[in-house]
């Protein structure tokens, strides 16, 4: 594992273009669950499936509760960001790390004050009504009892890409040509089974993919450095 650590080190020495792919392992040690490890939210028992629950025909025909599990299960307000967050800020400025592509919808990225990061499946952090599309904020829609409401009248709806609903296309665009023109990409804290987030590991064409998860994933096979370990350990051993 020193070697591999080693190495990792060294390729970020080397590297001036550099794109992190982060999925829900990066803010579990903020303490924020995952949806698929063995204590995820996918292997919970609830009324309904969480795959049910959040998707774009169970928000619009049960709504309310649909907010009871969104607002008990998603609000990451109250987390703070942890040391993989902290150290890719230092990346960022440092001018290394060029972009962050995240999977993970609880804006730790940006409170830990990255600057460059692109949300593949939305964040709780904008909310806009269905009916005039005015924007409220977390605080707003958390705090609100049952269905929160517009000054309007209108439903507001979280800007999260729910089961059903495709992924914004400029979003996936701008990830593809990150991903594109980076001579290192670390893929960190997913599974690689959520289609068609997983799929940007395609695109890239460099020499130095790294992966670092607790588990195996489908791509290890492909990637020049495998590291499994949590996040934590391997980038509190990095110094920049």
């Amino acid at each position: 594992m020193k070697d591999k650590i080693n190495k990792f080190k060294e390729w970020i020495e080397e590297s001036d273009n550099i794109v992190f792919f982060g999925g829900a392992g990066v803010s579990t040690e903020s303490g924020i669950p995952d949806f698929r490890s063995k204590d995820g939210l996918y292997n919970q028992h609830y009324k309904y499936p969480p795959e049910v629950i959040l998707s774009h025909t169970f928000f619009i025909n049960n709504t309310e509760e649909f907010y009871c599990f969104y607002k008990s299960k998603l609000n990451s307000l109250k987390y703070n960001p942890n040391i993989t967050h902290i150290k890719l800020v230092e990346l960022e400025k440092k001018g290394k790390l060029q972009a962050i592509v995240t999977q993970n919808i609880d804006g730790l990225h940006q409170k830990a004050e990255s600057k460059k990061v692109l949300e593949l499946h939305g964040s709780i952090y904008r909310n806009y009504c269905m009916n005039c599309k005015k924007f409220y904020d977390a605080k707003y829609v958390f705090k609100s009892k049952g269905i929160p409401k517009c000054s309007c009248g209108g439903i507001i709806k979280p800007d999260v890409v729910l089961y059903e609903e495709g992924l914004d296309e400029t979003t996936i665009e701008n990830a593809i040509r990150v991903i594109q023109n980076a001579d290192m990409l670390i893929i960190a804290g997913t599974s690689l089974t959520v289609y068609p987030a997983s799929s940007l590991i395609n695109y890239f064409k460099g020499k130095k993919l790294v992966l670092i998860n607790k588990d195996s994933t489908p791509y290890d096979n492909k990637a020049d450095l495998v590291i499994n370990d949590s996040l934590g350990k391997v980038f509190s051993k990095i110094q920049f």
